[in-house]
């Protein structure tokens, strides 16, 4: 058997193996996909493009968790073959970083996309503020009746971001599917978050878990020491219904 035809071979039993694989990812659940994340990119090459041709088919008008795992593992390659991909198709992120009041998500995105939780925090109260206004904006906290006023465009954005990039783990929308599962009772809720420990607030920031080995609901922090109005408020907001959180 001359050298050419044991190539031949080789490439056609690679070119198998990467078909089974390929069709074992996009055929499995999603438990199973999120189990062969991390095993398609360590393999390289071969494992980059499964992953990648799998965005490329996939629906992003309705993103879920398992796309943005893939995503962000994707981002953190930076190879340039990743990179390439990325910023021909998803040069902003996988997420839309839609705003009513034309405030930049970018910086948000790639906060998150790098898991650098404590920043990404900072980031979003800034944001808050922005949406809450000139008044919130000099007095530096956001009162409660201000947040039915944050447009659901911008709010749906914020917590999309979150929720995605962080596997699920993260966001205002967990924050209230726990807060509700706790019967809106937010003694509750902050200690399942992690908020508070026993009778003693968490302190910020060394007290905080800025990783996802924190519980979940965790982030991003709301300044719960003035109260829950304005937890309430958000948790409260038109975008829990119009977005089918």
């Amino acid at each position: 058997m001359t050298n050419q035809n044991i190539s031949i071979i080789n490439d056609l039993d690679d070119n198998f193996s990467k078909s089974k694989l390929a069709h074992q990812f996009t055929n499995g659940s999603s438990k199973e996909q999120f189990e062969l994340i991390p095993q398609l990119i360590n393999m390289g090459n071969t494992g980059w493009e499964i992953l990648i041709d799998f965005l490329k088919l996939s629906n992003i008008d309705n993103i879920d968790l398992v796309q943005g795992e893939v995503f962000r593992e994707l981002y953190q390659v930076k190879m340039p073959e990743t990179e390439l991909f990325i910023q021909e198709y998803f040069p902003n992120g996988l997420a839309p970083l839609d705003s009513q009041v034309n405030i930049n998500y970018k910086s948000l995105s790639k906060l998150l996309l790098e898991q650098n939780f404590q920043e990404a925090d900072t980031l979003t109260r800034k944001i808050l503020l922005e949406l809450a206004g000139e008044s919130a904006l000099q007095r530096k906290w956001v009162y409660f009746t201000e947040v039915a006023n944050f447009p659901v465009m911008d709010l749906n954005t914020i917590n999309t971001l979150w929720w995605l990039y962080s596997g699920g783990k993260f966001g205002f929308s967990v924050q209230r599917k726990l807060w509700l599962s706790a019967g809106k009772d937010f003694n509750t809720l902050w200690r399942k978050i992690g908020w508070k420990k026993g009778n003693h607030w968490t302190r910020y920031p060394k007290e905080f878990t800025w990783n996802l080995s924190a519980p979940n609901g965790h982030l991003p922090l709301l300044n719960q020491l003035r109260g829950a109005r304005v937890a309430d408020s958000i948790f409260s907001h038109s975008v829990w219904s119009e977005k089918n959180w």
